[in-house]
């Protein structure tokens, strides 16, 4: 799967996802550093890239303002680390890129809730 990384998720999950054989690129990679919230969602949709974050902020944009689909919403702490991976692990590996690039996907230790996009 393809990802773009916000600028707030932990080097250690971009690592993750990486190992895992993912395409990942961040937003600092791309000098989107001081991007707008929206400038990323765009970013992420116009290069066909599921969206990775730990901010709630993204919530909004996406289904008030109907910018973007495909996110990944990420509640993590460095308390939480091992658990959220592993339900990010069963998330990739229960769904497909098709069904999480229409979805928001909120995941946290030992659950995730899966919003579908329309």
């Amino acid at each position: 799967m393809r990802f773009l990384l916000d600028q707030d998720v932990y080097a250690v999950t971009c690592r993750l996802l990486r190992d895992l054989g993912h395409d990942v690129v961040t937003a600092a990679e791309l000098n989107l550093s001081r991007s707008s919230d929206r400038g990323l969602l765009m970013r992420a949709a116009d290069e066909k890239r599921l969206f990775v974050t730990r901010d709630k902020d993204f919530g909004g944009l996406v289904f008030v303002e109907r910018l973007s689909k495909g996110v990944l919403y990420l509640r993590i702490s460095p308390e939480t680390l091992t658990a959220t991976h592993d339900e990010l692990k069963t998330v990739l590996s229960a769904y497909s890129e098709d069904e999480l690039t229409s979805a928001f996907v909120v995941v946290e230790p030992g659950r995730r809730r899966f919003r579908t996009l329309r």
